[in-house]
């Protein structure tokens, strides 16, 4: 409850603003909304400490009941003005944010805006915002997948800085210039104090495709003269190909460098498809194939061989019997080149079969 007192002091301290604004003459909105998702994971390899691999952040708790993520969220809007903040928990808060201060832990996000022109898109927002990269979000009703493919939950889920925004007046074209903290990150590395840059381009010729491309850049190594430059690059596209049928296809591409000051690299790639049939309003199905080459283990440490190679294959089932409740079911199933996973037994196997339920309400 004393976590809690803040946010509803914040509310409070939001809605009477509002009605300062109205009683002004100037337009402003302030909406409230929030989100639960309940889920329940089985990992055949059965581990006796119920954490699923530790490359999953998100429904990665092995055979109990949890929440995956529920927050309440403030959002304020006015002419040249807005605001966002949201507070959550879950266990993808839990294991997601482990590395920030303790209070921060509980942000989803929180940050506020300014429109820099009267007559044109242009926007400025600092603070702790959802990550520009990337076709899926924390929100597993937003997503065709109830779980988060590789992709997702091997780049930042979220970020915090300043971003710099226009969107053209036909909708069809957003471009950012972002100045971050770093690879999500709200607490900085201590003894680093190099700055992270991103960019993002977004198209959408019509409202069945979106093409975008985002990009990183940036040093997630202390000491001075010890920088080991990231660069990133995410594409993606999205299709909805006829009413019933859409087609997302995305990529992943990194290299980093392999010692401070050289110009030796080291490159990981992430390929992902996805496919959703809708039977109508209430009933979908999708199925996803991924692969993850981390031969060098740049994001993914897995003490083997040769790194993390992965193929993954899932399939979901998506029910919705009213408009803001999903109940999903998924089979997903890995295969590493190196024997990286565990055996109910406790040896090691090349394989990973898990399967997932969630009732996700949104309002």
């Amino acid at each position: 409850m004393k976590k809690l007192l803040p946010f509803l002091l914040l509310c409070s301290f939001l809605k009477l603003n509002a009605q300062e604004d109205l009683s002004s003459g100037t337009e402003s909105t302030l909406t409230f909304s929030g989100y639960v998702e309940a889920y329940y994971s089985y990992d055949a390899g059965n581990p006796a400490n119920h954490e699923r691999p530790g490359i999953f952040y998100s429904h990665n708790r092995h055979n109990e009941f949890n929440i995956n993520l529920a927050y309440l969220k403030g959002a304020y809007s006015a002419n040249r003005v807005r605001a966002n903040v949201a507070l959550m928990a879950g266990t993808y808060a839990q294991y997601n944010l482990a590395a920030e201060q303790e209070l921060l832990r509980y942000i989803f996000e929180a940050n506020a805006g300014v429109k820099l022109s009267k007559s044109k898109e242009l926007w400025l927002d600092a603070g702790i915002m959802p990550s520009h990269i990337g076709f899926e979000s924390a929100v597993g009703k937003d997503c065709w997948t109830l779980t988060r493919s590789l992709a997702a939950e091997t780049s930042p889920y979220y970020e915090a800085g300043a971003r710099l925004s226009y969107t053209s007046a036909s909708g069809k074209w957003y471009i950012a210039g972002l100045w971050l903290n770093g690879w999500q990150r709200i607490r900085r590395i201590n003894s680093n104090q190099t700055p992270a840059f991103g960019t993002q381009l977004t198209f959408k010729p019509s409202d069945k495709i979106t093409l975008n491309w985002s990009s990183f850049v940036g040093n997630e190594f202390p000491g001075k003269n010890q920088e080991r430059w990231r660069i990133f690059h995410n594409l993606y596209g999205m299709f909805q190909i006829t009413d019933k049928f859409g087609l997302i296809a995305g990529l992943d591409l990194g290299a980093q460098q392999t010692r401070p000051k050289e110009s030796e690299y080291d490159y990981w790639m992430t390929p992902v498809v996805i496919a959703r049939y809708a039977f109508s309003d209430k009933l979908a199905i999708a199925a996803r194939a991924e692969y993850y080459n981390d031969e060098n283990e740049v994001i993914v440490s897995t003490g083997s061989p040769n790194g993390f190679q992965t193929l993954g294959l899932s399939a979901n089932v998506d029910i919705m019997p009213v408009n803001n409740v999903m109940l999903r079911l998924e089979a997903r199933t890995m295969n590493s080149t190196d024997p990286i996973f565990r055996e109910e037994n406790g040896g090691p196997t090349q394989n990973n079969y898990f399967f997932t339920a969630a009732l996700a309400v949104g309002f």
